[in-house]
């Protein structure tokens, strides 16, 4: 028995608890940020609040209607087809799950199984979509570093400074929120085999190991941050005080040739 698993990034985030209460389907578990489905012919779905959903089973028809259905519970639509595709299938002869780059073999498939699997590639997707985020902000910085080796100055506005540090902000705010993605679920605790699973697929994805160098990376970001903020302070400082020197250049002359 062979089960495809496809994971997508749909959007930033998703509102949890509304689609919960009006996807009339009862789900198998579930919290505040998370719903695992088991549904008719053998399918699988897992719904995350930061804008992932998995897919097992499903074929194309069934996840553009679910995609466009889900979507009505979507903050902001993630339009960059970053998906991920993984397979689980079975092997009675062996007693322990085997992982290997694309797929898993296990003794046998049960709910639960399926929930870790599903569960290690939304991640890995989660963090793929993270990490070209925190590319393109090292990668938008650069031409501002590049701009002051050879410039000496920065041509951007205040305003314009002020959006692109708030953009970064954000990014790290999303990031930080859903820290607890890394985190393992409940159930692995009590069961020896789904722990081993699912280590072994957090090191299949390299899952902690990305979210380091994710990390490591908004640092970068937040130091050409700090770098820009001292710039544009500077030059505001510089700015006050040209005005202030007019100012009393103003006052000198009135007082030189008025009075």
């Amino acid at each position: 028995m062979q089960i495809r698993i496809e994971a997508i990034q749909i959007a930033e985030a998703f509102n949890i608890k509304k689609f919960r209460s009006e996807f009339k389907t009862e789900a198998y578990s579930g919290t505040t940020t998370e719903i695992f489905y088991v549904l008719n012919d053998n399918r699988y779905l897992y719904i995350f609040d930061y804008g992932v959903v998995v897919f097992a089973n499903y074929n194309t028809i069934e996840k553009s209607e679910f995609i466009g259905f889900v979507n009505n519970y979507a903050t902001i639509a993630v339009d960059l087809d970053l998906f991920e595709e993984y397979k689980i299938e079975t092997n009675e002869n062996i007693t322990k799950p085997i992982i290997k780059n694309d797929f898993v073999t296990v003794p046998k498939i049960s709910p639960s199984t399926l929930r870790i699997v599903m569960l290690s590639v939304g991640q890995s997707v989660a963090l793929e979509y993270y990490e070209m985020l925190t590319d393109q902000l090292i990668t938008s910085s650069k031409v501002y570093i590049l701009e002051l080796e050879k410039r000496g100055r920065l041509s951007i506005s205040k305003v314009n400074l002020l959006k692109y540090i708030g953009k970064v902000l954000n990014v790290k705010n999303s990031i930080v929120d859903n820290l607890y993605i890394l985190d393992d679920p409940n159930l692995v605790w009590d069961d020896e085999q789904l722990d081993f699973l699912n280590r072994q697929l957090k090191t299949n994805f390299d899952i902690n190991t990305r979210f380091k160098d994710l990390d490591y990376r908004l640092q970068i970001v937040e130091d050409n941050l700090k770098l820009f903020t001292d710039v544009l302070n500077v030059r505001e400082s510089s700015r006050l005080e040209w005005v202030v020197i007019i100012l009393i250049a103003i006052e000198i002359f009135i007082a030189l040739f008025v009075h």
